[in-house]
C-alpha cells in the first residue's frame, strides 16, 4: 500500500501559537496523518509566526487593521492565501478575530476552532472568569466546527477539567489549555483519517472511538 497523502492545514492565529506548536510537534510524527502548508496571522508580530518559520513552515501576516474594503475584503484575501497553499482544513488556532460570514461559507466544513469553555456555556471572550462567577465545578474546551454564529457550530470533541478552589482566572486557563493542546491534534487526526461525520441534525460521532466509561464528581464523595 502506497503512503497516505497528508491533510494539508492551513493554520491562523492571533498571538503566541502554543496550540500551533501542538500540532507541529504531532506533525513530526512518521505516522501522523496531516501537515501543515500554511501558517497565517492578522497580527505581523505574533509569534505563532516565529513558532511557524522555526519549523520550516510557510508563514504569512496581514495586518487587518485599516485593510481597504473592510472586513469581507480582508477575509477574501485570506481566503486567497489558504487555496493558494493547498490547505484543505482551515484550522483557527487562537485567531481572534471573527471571520466573516463569507469566509465560513466559502470554508463550511473544513473550517475548525477550539474554544476554552465547555460549549454552549461561556461563549465569547472572558470564557475562564465567567466560569468562575457562574460557580461550576468543571470547565474545559471544546473542539467545533465553525459556523456563521459565533461558537455554535457542531462539537466534534470536548476535555473536561476541575474548577479547583483559590482558583483565578489565570489557573483555570493554564489547566484547560494543557488539555487543548492535547485534544487539537487528536481531533485533526481523526478528520485526517475519515473518522469524523456530521448527522443532519449537527451531531458529530467519531467512528472506533474510545467513550469514557466512568463520571467525575467535583468536589469528590465521601465514603458512607
Amino acid at each position: 500500500m502506497g503512503k497516505v497523502t497528508p491533510l494539508k492545514l492551513a493554520v491562523l492565529v492571533s498571538g503566541g501559537g502554543s496550540n500551533l506548536q501542538a500540532i507541529i510537534d504531532a506533525c513530526k510524527a512518521s505516522d501522523y496523518p496531516a501537515e501543515i502548508v500554511l501558517v497565517f496571522s492578522n497580527q505581523p508580530d505574533a509569534g505563532g509566526l516565529e513558532r511557524a518559520r522555526r519549523a520550516g513552515i510557510r508563514a504569512e501576516a496581514i495586518s487587518h487593521k485599516g485593510f481597504e474594503g473592510g472586513r469581507e475584503a480582508y477575509d477574501s484575501t485570506v481566503s486567497g492565501l489558504i487555496e493558494e497553499s493547498g490547505a484543505d482544513l482551515v484550522v483557527l488556532a487562537g485567531y481572534l478575530r471573527l471571520v466573516s460570514e463569507s469566509f465560513v461559507t466559502r470554508w463550511q466544513g473544513r473550517l475548525i476552532n477550539i474554544h476554552p469553555s465547555l460549549l454552549p456555556s461561556f461563549k465569547g471572550l472572558h470564557v475562564h472568569q465567567a466560569a468562575l462567577d457562574a460557580g461550576v465545578k468543571y470547565s474545559g474546551c471544546t473542539v467545533h466546527y465553525v459556523v456563521p454564529e459565533v461558537d455554535s457550530g457542531p462539537i466534534i470533541a470536548q476535555a473536561v477539567v476541575p474548577v479547583l478552589p483559590g482558583d483565578d482566572a489565570g489557573a483555570l486557563a493554564q489547566r484547560i489549555l494543557k488539555q487543548e493542546h492535547r485534544i487539537y491534534p487528536q481531533v485533526i487526526r481523526w478528520i485526517a483519517e475519515g473518522r469524523v461525520s456530521t448527522n443532519d441534525a449537527g451531531i458529530v460521532t467519531v467512528a472506533d472511538a474510545h467513550t469514557p466509561d466512568f463520571a467525575q464528581i467535583n468536589p469528590v464523595l465521601e465514603p458512607n
